[in-house]
């Protein structure tokens, strides 16, 4: 574990000491994990995620810097901006996989586009029900549909988060052909993703009888 420059203290994270207050100079582009002081891993708590976040956040926070010269003020902002950047990211089950494939070298999104085979079934099955709900008036046979459509979604989501972990813990080897299968799984979320922001606009013109 690196020390502070000033106080030869652990640094909990290489953005600020939390012994002595000094903001620290960080080199190149931190990682959210760097950033907050984790070791890299599928499973974050949420709570405790926040909680870290906050601690640190009081001791980089700009306003504790508004009287500083210029150059500790950014440096305050700098870090500010990586904490909650790096909060983003970790708290997201979607954004902290899609940054563990990238991370452990796995296919970008550009590079594997596909999905898991047997998810490209439903995927058919649930545009036909897309594609049948345009202009659906509320309590129509294509607006219950679209209620079940809507379940089977967020049920569907939440089983490829949960694959996702399974793949990804404990963290696979750089490269490894379990990355690939991670990306697709990725790949599936962001379908049910669209999928879920379509159905919620067919949803409401539905209810607004279809005249938007």
């Amino acid at each position: 574990m690196p020390s502070c420059p000033s106080c030869q203290a652990p640094l909990a994270t290489p953005l600020v000491c939390t012994n002595c207050n000094a903001l620290q100079d960080c080199e190149g582009e931190l990682g959210p994990y760097e950033a907050m002081g984790l070791e890299p891993d599928w499973v974050v708590e949420p709570k405790q995620l926040k909680r870290t976040l906050l601690q640190l956040s009081r001791f980089v926070h700009p306003d504790y810097f508004a009287t500083a010269e210029e150059e500790t003020l950014a440096r305050a902002e700098r870090a500010s901006a990586a904490l909650n950047s790096a909060y983003e990211i970790l708290d997201d089950d979607l954004a902290r996989a899609d940054y563990l494939v990238n991370r452990l070298g796995g296919p970008k999104e550009n590079e594997e586009r596909q999905m898991p085979q047997p998810f490209l079934i439903q995927v058919m099955e649930w545009n036909e029900i897309l594609e049948d709900a345009q202009g659906a008036q509320e309590g129509s046979d294509e607006w219950n549909a679209m209620k079940e459509l809507g379940t089977s979604l967020t049920s569907e989501r939440a089983e490829r988060i949960q694959m996702i972990g399974d793949l990804l813990t404990p963290l696979p080897d750089r490269e490894s052909e379990v990355l690939t299968n991670a990306r697709r799984e990725i790949n599936a979320i962001r379908y049910i993703d669209r999928a879920q922001r379509e159905l919620k606009n067919l949803q409401l013109n539905a209810a607004l009888g279809g005249s938007h």
